[in-house]
């Protein structure tokens, strides 16, 4: 299928996800690759990936390896025919869950390794006590999000859902909570 053959919409999106891909770390030739498959039918093989986006067949099969890496993409075989077919999953909160771990596992665990080495020096001056207070509160911060990721990480996906739409009224509850009780840090209210 050739990329005129794909629907404006889906060039649309396509051109898109790329844009955004280089944005995220990735590029964009693998972030179309990754919106095509999504937004496919069905499985797709890297043939019909390079004949729709106009690409090499190295290229595709350079960004379906990375997207494989990602675990972004699945694998799948067909009887009788030899070629790889790849698919996205089809839960949406499937693939931002994996996305998640993925850039937690590449970015946020070795930054948390190196501000908990960091804690454990000596600080020997008043300037270092200060860089050391400011990297603890870092990694307090990270290391909270990471468990509370983790405790929605266990949620069925209806569940999360249900809690992310609750976002102003928990922040309008917890403001009113402070209020109660004279909380110093009462929340903003959200911008409407």
């Amino acid at each position: 299928m050739p990329k005129d053959a794909l629907p404006a919409l889906s060039r649309e999106f396509i051109a898109h996800f790329g844009e955004m891909g280089s944005k995220w770390g990735i590029n964009r030739t693998v972030g179309q690759i990754y919106a095509l498959i999504f937004i496919s039918e069905r499985a797709l093989n890297a043939d019909e990936i390079a004949e729709s986006l106009e690409f090499s067949r190295s290229n595709v099969s350079m960004g379906l390896k990375e997207l494989q890496a990602w675990r972004l993409v699945r694998l799948r075989h067909h009887a009788g025919d030899r070629r790889e077919y790849f698919e996205a999953p089809s839960d949406v909160w499937e693939i931002f869950r994996v996305l998640a771990e993925e850039r937690r596992r590449r970015e946020i665990e070795p930054t948390l390794s190196m501000l908990r080495m960091a804690l454990l020096e000596e600080p020997k001056t008043d300037a270092e006590r200060h860089a050391q207070q400011r990297m603890r509160d870092m990694h307090d911060l990270i290391d909270r999000l990471m468990k509370w990721f983790d405790d929605v990480q266990r949620l069925a996906p209806e569940t999360a859902m249900q809690l992310m739409g609750m976002g102003a009224t928990v922040t309008k509850v917890l403001g009113l909570k402070d209020r109660l009780t004279g909380g110093s840090k009462a929340l903003k209210p959200p911008k409407e």
